[in-house]
């Protein structure tokens, strides 16, 4: 995510948590309670930041395209079977998205895939849905997006979807879809980065979209008010590289929106890592607070803790689950 051209991916995000890298910058570490008070207020700061922030896009190959500036990154392709969405970004980004999608061409939206229930990759379903297309989802993320859901570490209640924007064609663990020529590949990881989470795989393109499975140069959030664990979340990673050669493209849910294997490994192995110096103070009988102040995760900041899950914060997500 070091790029100056990323919109609401980094620069949203950023806006309500510049105390906070001002913090770990400055080497004053959050203590959990002082780190979730960073975190009050997220939701309707990303949201204020959508509302403002351009769509850029990032022409992959196979006729994919990467669209950044509403929450998560969000993968597009557009042919005579009609346009197909990877994710649905927030609502409040309608005017951006909308003009974006209508210069990827005069295709009508005939399919939308929500990779998880989250409000950054799926409130955008409250407008889509009125272009008709067909909602496919993890049958899980159509129960999550059906009734209200709590994330206690945002400390807000996400209200759920009209009815009409819920994904009505559901799988349980994995779907195949031809459109435009195309081969896409859907497959549920088990519990990781919540319960819900699916990748897409453009197969002929060799495009990988893991969504919140990977978040490219950036500690990732763990949501163990779904189902969320470091575990799962490590297990998603190896998923992950196990899908993919060295000639894939990866679309990440976070971070810039391009990478490699190469960044998927460096993610996986920061989590392994961060995981087994969590466990090892946790066996200690090290508490939350003293965990943190140990700096587990001193080895990898500079690199990804610059962003909105900070070094304390994601200590705590980690310590949680060991």
């Amino acid at each position: 995510m070091a790029s100056t051209h990323h919109a609401l991916s980094r620069r949203g995000f950023c806006l309500c948590c510049a105390s906070a890298a001002t913090a770990a910058a400055s080497g004053a570490w959050l203590t959990p309670r002082r780190a979730y008070a960073e975190a009050l207020g997220i939701v309707e700061t990303i949201k204020a930041a959508a509302a403002k922030a351009p769509i850029t896009v990032h022409r992959l190959r196979g006729g994919v395209v990467a669209l950044e500036g509403s929450g998560g990154n969000v993968a597009a392709m557009a042919g005579r079977d009609g346009k197909v969405l990877v994710d649905a970004g927030i609502a409040v980004s309608r005017p951006q998205m909308a003009a974006a999608l209508a210069d990827l061409g005069p295709e009508p939206l005939t399919h939308l895939i929500n990779t998880h229930w989250h409000f950054d990759h799926a409130s955008g379903n409250a407008w889509l849905c009125d272009l008709g297309p067909t909602i496919v989802a993890h049958e899980n993320t159509a129960k999550h997006l059906a009734t209200m859901q709590r994330v206690e570490d945002w400390d807000y209640d996400f209200a759920p979807l009209p009815e009409g924007a819920l994904p009505t064609e559901l799988f349980a663990s994995e779907r195949t879809l031809k459109l435009n020529d195309a081969t896409l590949a859907l497959n549920h990881y088990g519990p990781a980065h919540t319960d819900s989470d699916i990748s897409v795989r453009f197969v002929e393109a060799d495009v990988l979209h893991a969504a919140d499975t990977y978040w490219n140069g950036v500690y990732p959030f763990i949501d163990y008010s779904t189902g969320g664990s470091i575990d799962g979340s490590i297990r998603a990673a190896e998923a992950n590289l196990a899908a993919t050669t060295a000639s894939t493209i990866v679309i990440p849910g976070h971070g810039p929106p391009v990478s490699d294997r190469a960044g998927l490994q460096a993610f996986r192995d920061m989590l392994v890592a961060v995981r087994e110096n969590v466990a090892r103070l946790k066996a200690q009988g090290r508490s939350l607070d003293e965990t943190v102040a140990a700096r587990p995760t001193a080895a990898f900041d500079a690199r990804w803790g610059q962003f909105v899950i900070t070094p304390a914060l994601f200590t705590r997500l980690v310590y949680e689950g060991v």
